[in-house]
């Protein structure tokens, strides 16, 4: 057997594959001798077939074969051996017919080479890397939220802008006939000025779709789906059955202690500071997201990479899971071809930077994701044993590893550009940022 390679470009060659008669022939008559013991053919016992109806019934069937196991066989240790950094995997040509009774049979390969490129950190237009801070007015809404949500209710005799309602829905029909809580300021304008002053007891006719803000306040008021209340335009007959108002939450040592544990904030000024650090953390991840679709966009758009583009087109039509004709396979082609290059530049930058996963890696980045969360939901740290276990369990399913992998990959990635990149820092704050990232 003999194997060549003809680089074609820089993109795409062709490996030449000549296999002799030899190459194949002692293990066809090894795999037909087999057959011959367990064959059954009629008019002959089991084990006793003649070997030249053996070979006229299997022979050409089992060559093919053995043909092809050794040619795929061959085709992986010679990439191997040669280091070859190829797409996809080698596609056979198809332009002659192959004579498989021929002493010398030639088979052609083309592959596509993974292309070389050089990448650039240092953008002529620098990438915005924004850092977003809660502002007072947030800070002092999500106070007042607190000091709600930890307040109590006090009863009213009238109803006013900040009251909270609990009335009766009921259609003519008597299909809706649901009671049920809800607060002025949810209601459309004009409904809840005819509202205030109210008292408990008293009766007002409205059409469903004047009464609140959003849909869906009113699918849970009346208790329907809220695809049907997006339609629903009957008049509804409310009678007010409860009228309270929310009484604030003092702002004091036992309010600190209920909403940040006990003594971890001792001061308003402590617990607007600590409002506006969770503030940053929880929106930390959308912000770092956002950093990273600018950064991967700028390396896709930034790094020449030629792919080698026929060869994947045919080398997709190929693989697909449905027969494709190669037009469709060029369309698929486009779809994916941004992916293929941030693929290639992602796969540089781990392997020249050693950012590689290892098992090790992957261990250690599970048990904290497992130990963060356990304090998330206020769970006690199980000692190492049954942490150990826990860890394991998680860690024997493929699909979980697979998404652990790429969430440590994309993290490893991002921290990497952070270092790296040369940031141009926009201080902004939510609002702002919503606004400027957002907006169309």
């Amino acid at each position: 057997m003999k194997i060549s390679i003809n680089k074609l470009n820089k993109v795409s060659g062709i490996i030449s594959i000549q296999i002799e008669k030899k190459d194949y022939e002692g293990k066809v008559i090894e795999v037909l001798k087999s057959y011959s013991k367990t064959a059954k053919i009629p008019g002959f016992r089991k084990g006793f077939v003649p070997m030249g109806l053996i070979k006229k019934q299997y022979g050409n069937a089992v060559k093919v074969d053995e043909i092809n196991k050794l040619l795929d066989s061959s085709l992986k240790k010679y990439i191997n051996e040669n280091k070859l950094d190829i797409l996809g995997g080698p596609i056979p040509k198809t332009d002659n017919e192959i004579d498989w009774d021929s002493e010398l049979i030639n088979f052609d390969f083309e592959i596509g080479y993974s292309p070389e490129f050089k990448i650039n950190f240092k953008p002529k237009k620098p990438i915005i890397k924004y850092e977003v801070k809660a502002d007072k007015k947030m800070i002092d809404n999500q106070l007042k939220n607190i000091q709600s949500r930890y307040g109590k209710l006090v009863s009213k005799i009238k109803i006013d802008k900040t009251s909270e309602i609990t009335a009766l829905f009921k259609s003519e029909d008597d299909i809706i006939n649901n009671s049920s809580m809800f607060k002025i300021e949810t209601l459309k304008p004009s409904f809840a000025k005819k509202l205030i002053g109210l008292k408990v007891g008293d009766v007002v006719s409205q059409n469903a779709s004047k009464i609140f803000r959003e849909e869906h306040d009113l699918s849970r008021n009346i208790k329907i789906e809220l695809s049907k209340a997006k339609e629903y335009k009957n008049n509804l007959v409310i009678t007010i059955e409860e009228i309270n108002e929310r009484e604030l939450a003092d702002l004091n040592q036992e309010l600190f202690d209920k909403v940040f544990g006990k003594n971890s904030v001792k001061s308003i000024a402590e617990m607007k500071r600590k409002l506006g650090d969770d503030f940053v953390k929880q929106f930390q991840t959308q912000v770092d997201q956002k950093l990273m679709n600018d950064t991967i966009e700028y390396l896709i758009d930034s790094t020449k990479v030629s792919l080698p583009s026929d060869f994947l087109i045919k080398w997709m039509k190929l693989n697909s899971e449905k027969k494709i004709s190669i037009d469709e396979a060029k369309i698929e082609y486009e779809k994916s071809e941004k992916g293929m290059k941030y693929q290639l530049i992602e796969s540089k930058i781990i392997i020249d930077n050693n950012l590689q996963v290892n098992f090790e890696d992957l261990k250690a980045f599970t048990t904290d994701l497992i130990k963060n969360q356990m304090k998330q939901y206020g769970q006690v740290i199980p000692e190492d044993k049954e942490l150990d276990g826990i860890i394991a369990r998680v860690m024997s399913n493929k699909d979980e590893i697979k998404r652990l992998t790429e969430q440590l990959t994309s993290k490893r990635m991002l921290d990497f550009f952070k270092e790296n990149f040369n940031y141009k820092i926009k201080k902004v704050t939510y609002d702002e940022y919503i606004k400027e990232v957002y907006s169309s």
